[in-house]
């Protein structure tokens, strides 16, 4: 006859079935907690990838920007830079 503990794979089937067994209700919110333990290392590996490079988007100093009319807007009406197509503003 075999012995029972001669591999790992034995144990490991055991160790499974205790847990399916005696940790199920568990299991859900202990697969949330990984999942979410995961993307926050990930992001945070992200950012310390990034932290060593400048980023050529962030502007240094101030930007000037202009006031685009409504593409609505009918010509001749006052524009005063809002979002708000004239027929409905208030």
């Amino acid at each position: 006859m075999g012995r029972l503990f001669d591999g790992p794979w034995p144990i490991v089937i055991i160790i499974v079935v205790a847990l399916l067994l005696f940790a199920a209700p568990k299991l859900p919110a202990m697969a949330r907690s990984l999942g979410q333990s995961m993307r926050i290392i990930k992001s945070e590996v992200k950012e310390m990838k990034n932290d060593g490079k400048a980023d050529s988007t962030e502007a240094t100093g101030p930007v000037e920007g202009t006031i685009v009319n409504h593409p609505k807007a009918t010509p001749g009406e006052p524009t005063d830079g809002t979002d708000v197509p004239p027929s409905t503003r208030a």
